[in-house]
């Protein structure tokens, strides 16, 4: 029996509230609405963003409401369509993004830019078009996550927010490039612009950062420094392409000071991948003048970097990243790559836990033991990856 049409009743995580461990609930899904498309969620994957929204900040409540649904790393099938929806059809393999592409605005038709702004301001709210959440939860409206929602079985995003991609494409992988690893590989390759026998410095080596290391990888350069307080990242880091890693708790002085040394004057790029405003200077501070490049891809809100006006003027170029660049219409060029195995992806995943469990996910994420967990939104006994019925 077809499910279109019809509210689904499904299981979602949800944050009640700043601070709490997350609750496995039952929620109603509405059905899709104008241009809309209703998604079984098979695989999602925990990010720091998500963390940081439910954990971090005490203000989280100015910048999104709750309850809310967390998640916006994930893959999935589409288990039906709204009205005027032309591009995607039941049982297309997609990815769900935070990230539009109306195909229409000036912001899409231009080469310089992936930032779309339709229906942005609502999204980043957690409701869609007409301002409300396809998702509620003992009659209550739950938010959705950037518009997105990935920790719920089913959740509703705009069609200008779906990459469909291969059909033999893994979706308990390829979840992988809806963030983390799209984020830190573009913001090498696509924003950062690596050139062959670069001098490049990444600072934290999450799965962000260790994607940029890859990324610096396949563009060539010589000289690639992975920086993270954690050493247990440095082996993967080494695996992806590192020729270095680094601790900063090992030195008496600032580790832009280390990174300058060892790469006897700064590096060509540096790219942050961590959030942090400190280190955002750090990182910044680590490029050769003249024409270093500094590019932000870790995520904040909350605070304000200090930049001495002196490292600009010298001719450093400072630059911020979203998604790493990438438009939806790249998402499916991703995912091939990494089926003709020219982009690594299973190196990322550490931890897989059903959705029962996915508080535990967020201890290892915020421990360091886990670069991602691979959260299985069903059962092992009812295959996720047949379209819904």
């Amino acid at each position: 029996m077809t499910t279109a049409g019809q509210v689904i009743t499904c299981k979602a995580a949800i944050a009640w509230e700043p601070g709490k461990p997350l609750s496995i609930e039952d929620v109603e899904v509405a059905p899709p609405k104008t241009h809309e498309v209703r998604i079984k969620v098979v695989t999602t994957g925990v990010c720091q963003t998500d963390n940081e929204y439910l954990y971090e900040t005490e203000q989280r409540m100015k910048f999104r409401p709750f309850p809310l649904i967390l998640g916006h790393e994930g893959a999935g099938i589409v288990e039906s369509v709204g009205p005027d929806v032309t591009k995607f059809s039941p049982g297309d393999k997609v990815i769900p993004l935070f990230l539009p592409q109306c195909e229409e605005c000036e912001r899409c038709r231009s080469p310089k830019t992936n930032q779309c702004r339709r229906n942005w301001a609502n999204t980043q709210m957690g409701v869609l078009a007409d301002g409300t959440s396809r998702i509620s939860c003992r009659g209550q409206q739950v938010y959705q996550f950037l518009g997105v929602s990935s920790f719920s079985q089913y959740t509703v995003l705009p069609d200008t927010s779906i990459a469909k991609i291969s059909p033999d494409a893994p979706l308990d992988k390829v979840f992988l490039l809806g963030c983390g690893v799209s984020t830190g590989y573009g913001a090498a390759i696509k924003t950062g612009k690596v050139e062959k026998d670069f001098k490049c410095a990444v600072f934290g080596l999450g799965a962000v950062g260790l994607a940029a290391v890859m990324g610096c990888k396949a563009a060539e350069a010589k000289t690639i420094i992975g920086v993270d307080v954690n050493p247990a990242r440095f082996d993967t880091a080494r695996l992806l392409g590192a020729t270095q890693c680094v601790n900063p708790n090992d030195y008496k002085k600032p580790i832009q000071d280390v990174i300058t040394e060892l790469s006897k004057g700064g590096v060509d790029l540096a790219l942050e991948c961590v959030g942090s405003p400190a280190v955002m200077t750090a990182a910044l501070e680590s490029t050769i003048d003249a024409w270093g490049v500094c590019v932000i891809a870790g995520w904040t809100e909350t605070e304000s970097m200090n930049v001495v006006v002196e490292k600009i003027l010298m001719g450093r170029t400072l630059m911020g990243t979203y998604f790493g660049g990438w438009s939806v219409q790249d998402v499916p060029n991703l995912v091939d790559a990494y089926m003709n195995n020219k982009l690594k992806l299973n190196e990322f995943i550490t931890h897989s836990l059903p959705l029962d469990q996915i508080n535990q996910a967020f201890d290892t994420l915020k421990n360091g033991t886990s670069i991602r967990t691979a959260i299985s939104l069903w059962p092992q006994e009812a295959p996720p990856e047949a379209a819904a019925s």
